[in-house]
Parts: C-alpha cells; structure tokens; sequence
C-alpha cells in the first residue's frame, strides 16, 4: 500500500507518516521505483503509534510499546511502569494547568476593565517571575 493510502487508514498525515519512517519508529520496504510500500503490519503499528500519540505519549515512550507490543514474551509490568510514569507526568500537567486557571481567573476578576488606562492584569504581568 503507498503512503496516500495509508494515510487514510491510519488518520495519520502524510507528512508524519514519513517522519515516522524517518526516524525508524515504523519502516516501510521500498519498491523497484523507491517508493514506500506498506504491508499490513506496518499499517497496524502505525495506528498503534497514532492511539499512543493520541494519548498523549512521547515518540520515545511510543517506540518502547510498539517495541513491547511485538514482543511476545515481554513483561506486562514493564507497560504498566511505562503507562503508570506517563500517567504521573499527565497529573502534573493538569495540576499546572489548574494552578494557571487560577492565576488567570484571579487577574480577570481584579480587573476593572473598560476604558481606563490602568490595568491590573498588565500590572500583575508586569510583576511575575
């Protein structure tokens, strides 16, 4: 299958199909013409990596289970830590997030808004570290 088509089955981009290749995550054979032809296990691991990227792992962390995925005498803790490491660092994100929420809605509520020259929240942003 060429990589257009692939797209489409994999609701990959081209472009990030490519990448993927690039980088040695998941490689297409090529043919006689230098094209990239994908067989249908590369076309599996590509969604695989996509389901990955949607969830929001990094290249490497997606390299490691698709690693972990062909592997039939892997360990399934080692997945579990993997996914346990990345569920930590998706709570601190949040926990950053939610401080941020914060600080943004207390400088809109302090601000008088209008057509005042003085602002508040400039003065606040003025003031941060």
């Amino acid at each position: 299958m060429k990589i257009g088509e692939v797209a489409k089955h994999t609701g990959l981009s081209v472009k990030s199909i490519r990448y993927y290749h690039d980088i040695g995550l998941v490689c297409a054979e090529r043919n006689d013409a230098g094209y990239r032809v994908y067989r249908h296990r590369d076309i599996e691991s590509l969604k695989f990596v996509h389901q990955c990227r949607d969830l929001g792992f990094s290249l490497e962390d997606c390299k490691l289970l698709l690693d972990l995925r062909n592997n039939d005498s892997r360990n399934a803790e080692d997945v579990k830590q993997l996914t346990r490491n990345h569920l930590a660092y998706v709570e601190l994100q949040i926990s950053k997030l939610q401080n941020l929420r914060s600080q943004l809605q207390q400088m809109v509520s302090e601000c008088q808004g209008g057509e005042q020259p003085h602002c508040t929240i400039i003065n606040s942003l003025n003031h941060q570290h």
